[in-house]
């Protein structure tokens, strides 16, 4: 990064933070914009508050004080200005007939229509810098990047088991493995998601309403999407049918060609609350992004495992995993954790 870029990191760095009042749900990454003068003053800012509204750069330049334009002015940018016409139109040509002189922003757009913004932007004749404090804008935007690079939903898998990792009893009963306080995050991380994935067997067995609720039961804001993975309907007295979204019953076991619908409806992030057998084949499959694992501090014995066959008949296959964060909640205890990149084995001499 060049000197005449490095004195843009303060307002990246707001830039940052004004990204993070964004909703994480939705088609849309976070993004967050400043537009700063000469003196390196910040005269506007803004942030994008969801699909369907107006871009970041947008609400930055109509934030400008009044009788102010953005001629001479810099916008910094946590990602690089968008180039096609969604819901709405392209900020890098907002930008240009805005008149700004220059465009810093931190990381590369992937998208194959979204992105190019910045060449666009070049070919009008204004300065850009790019990869301002990229790492920190990659780790903001990790999951929707990791999205637009493969073509399907960030999928996190939560499951809930004693320490001996049990999700249930013998007889099949489960309520409530975990206290209060871990119930309440497993609500607010379903009203983090645009997508609930579960199992027809757990939909026949448990009959969930799979809505996200506050701590007085209330429904929360944002409901996510129930999505049931199977074959075999769902009954028509099923909790599922009044949910608030609605329910979308897949009729197929197809993980592949189900996440790639859901990406096409805008579904960026799915949480599987599906039980052992749907929760095994996303793991199997090689979909499940990151871990939500709850444990209780008891034990239960007998066969409800809470995470089943992984297909992983030796110790060479072994799934790690990275823990990212561990949380006490009353007793128990949450866990986050991220799959381990596979360390290459080392080569076996030769003889001779």
């Amino acid at each position: 990064m060049s000197n005449e870029t490095e004195q843009y990191e303060a307002p990246m760095r707001r830039a940052f933070d004004l990204a993070t009042r964004g909703p994480l749900i939705g088609g849309n990454p976070q993004v967050g914009c400043v537009l700063v003068d000469h003196d390196g003053t910040i005269v506007a800012e803004g942030w994008h508050h969801g699909a369907g509204t107006p871009h970041a750069e947008i609400v930055a330049l109509s934030a400008l004080p009044k009788g102010m334009d953005a001629h001479g002015l810099t916008a910094v940018v946590t990602l690089e200005p968008c180039n096609h016409t969604g819901r709405t139109g392209p900020c890098s040509v907002a930008l240009i007939a805005a008149g700004v002189e220059r465009v810093v922003y931190s990381v590369k757009d992937p998208g194959a229509t979204s992105g190019h913004g910045a060449q666009r932007l070049a070919e009008a004749g204004i300065a850009v810098g790019h990869g301002l404090l990229e790492a920190e804008g990659e780790a903001l935007l990790h999951p929707w990047i990791e999205v637009m690079r493969r073509g399907r939903p960030w999928v996190t898998v939560k499951w809930a088991s004693t320490l001996d990792g049990r999700a249930a009893a013998a007889d099949g009963s489960s309520q409530w493995i975990t206290g209060a306080a871990a119930r309440q995050l497993v609500h607010e991380q379903r009203e983090a998601s645009d997508a609930i994935l579960v199992g027809t067997g757990t939909v026949l067995a448990d009959d969930p309403s799979l809505t996200a609720r506050g701590d007085a039961g209330e429904l929360m804001p944002h409901q996510p999407l129930p999505v049931v993975v199977g074959e075999r309907a769902i009954p028509a007295t099923a909790k599922l049918h009044a949910h608030p979204r609605g329910v979308l019953e897949t009729h197929s076991r197809d993980l592949a060609a189900i996440l790639n619908e859901l990406q096409k409806i805008d579904v960026r992030r799915v949480y599987v609350e599906g039980g052992p057998t749907l929760a095994s084949a996303i793991i199997a499959a090689g979909f499940a992004d990151e871990y939500a694992i709850y444990l209780s501090p008891a034990l239960l014995g007998g066969p409800m495992l809470a995470v089943g066959d992984l297909g992983i008949p030796t110790m060479d296959g072994i799934r790690r995993l990275q823990i990212d964060r561990i949380e006490q909640l009353g007793d128990d205890l949450f866990i986050a954790a991220t799959p381990k990149a596979a360390t290459p084995k080392p080569a076996t001499p030769k003889e001779g």
